[in-house]
């Protein structure tokens, strides 16, 4: 056997042995998922088994660094991770926004006391963060923000607020852009981290035509923010006034995770699922399904040509949107199917059947996929500008 065969083997053997059956269930509400934090409960023996289990392991971040948490996986080996996960169905050990976006910045423009300090616990499910970037205002013309921190001694007293702040209500600390530079646009902007429970930080949940409020509004009052957590960890990550630098890295990492919910990398087919879920489709509608089916492995081959891309220093830096585009509508589509495969039935909001109208609420939450993370307008602009090399207007 090859080592990759080998690795493989192992890693069948090990998820077979460490995976309990509960975690290979689908998701079925907002409790199934593991976010972790400081104030974090396990729904069940299940679930605190498999995290702790990957955790040991260093699979809550397979491919980072084990001096960071994690289990230092080449990609070969991580990509063989992932496909015997997704095998067996089993559930992501622990969701966070340290992991998908704060994570690979750090790694990136971190200080080495910043990676051992920060990155260990969120590879240990210790600290779960929320994203302050968006402003009222400033959406998509995010540099245009007016968050300011003014400089203090030997901290910056930071006042205004953000807006669509994801789990802000949960969260322990914050990843946030701030002026810092009121006559600089671009150089004048620094990425802070700091606590959620400092004075002066409130949130307000944001209600959504799903029913959930999973977004907040965010603001910040004379909020003391240290320059300096101890000796080599800065507050800042990066330079001061070059946050803009690490934000549009972060966010070509946002829309990769964002991209994901596309889910071209699923083992059986929407149409496979739905005739278990209903039974006999309409023909007309099963040719839909079989388009989608098509369109979702051909995102998946653009994934992998992406990522083989990236290991040999040939990848765009626009394709993150790319796959942000494709993913989101993708996953827009697929919504839209299942909720025409499931009829009237589909449409009901209060019963257990539905688990609360869940087809109906998860259908009606795709609708911001296309805006969030930068809306799909402004991805097809910048793939027209960047990939494409087209005309400006």
């Amino acid at each position: 056997m090859s080592d990759l065969e080998t690795f493989r083997a192992e890693t069948r053997a090990w998820l077979e042995a460490n995976c309990p059956s509960e975690m290979r269930e689908p998701v079925r509400d907002e409790e199934d998922v593991y976010w972790g934090g400081r104030n974090a409960v396990f729904k069940s023996d299940a679930q605190k088994a498999w995290f702790d289990a990957c955790v040991a392991k260093g699979y809550t971040v397979p491919a980072w660094p084990k001096e960071y948490g994690g289990a230092g996986l080449a990609p070969a080996e991580a990509k063989v991770l992932r496909e015997e996960m997704t095998r067996i169905n089993a559930r992501s050990p622990l969701s966070s926004f340290g992991i998908w976006m704060l994570g690979p910045a750090l790694l990136h423009f971190g200080t080495e006391q910043q990676k051992l300090h920060y990155l260990n616990q969120i590879a240990r499910g210790e600290i779960r963060w929320c994203q302050g970037y968006s402003e009222p205002g400033s959406g998509s013309d995010l540099v245009s923000l007016q968050t300011f921190g003014e400089e203090q001694g030997d901290h910056w007293v930071v006042n205004g607020s953000k807006i669509w702040t994801s789990y802000a209500d949960k969260a322990d600390w914050i990843f946030c852009l701030v002026r810092t530079d009121k006559a600089n646009k671009y150089q004048g902007i620094t990425f802070m981290l700091f606590d959620m429970a400092s004075p002066g930080v409130s949130t307000k949940p944001i209600l959504l035509i799903s029913g959930s409020s999973p977004f907040c509004e965010t603001f910040f009052d004379d909020v003391k923010v240290p320059k300096s957590y101890g000796e080599g960890i800065p507050a800042q990550v990066g330079e001061v006034n070059r946050g803009w630098d690490v934000a549009k890295y972060l966010l070509g990492h946002e829309r990769e995770m964002i991209s994901g919910a596309g889910g071209g990398d699923r083992t059986a087919t929407i149409g496979a699922v739905l005739k278990r879920l209903v039974g006999e489709i309409d023909p007309v509608l099963r040719a839909e399904l079989a388009m989608f089916d098509v369109d979702a492995l051909a995102y998946t081959a653009m994934g992998e040509k992406f990522l083989d891309e990236v290991k040999v220093g040939k990848a765009h830096p626009a394709q993150p949107n790319m796959m942000k585009y494709a993913g989101t509508e993708l996953n827009k589509r697929r919504h839209e199917l299942m909720m025409a495969a499931g009829g009237s039935r589909a449409l009901e909001w209060d019963s257990a059947e539905t688990r609360g109208g869940q087809p109906a609420r998860n259908w009606l939450r795709t609708k911001g996929n296309s805006i969030e993370g930068g809306t799909s307008e402004v991805m097809l602009n910048v793939i027209s500008k960047r990939i494409l090399d087209l005309p400006g207007a």
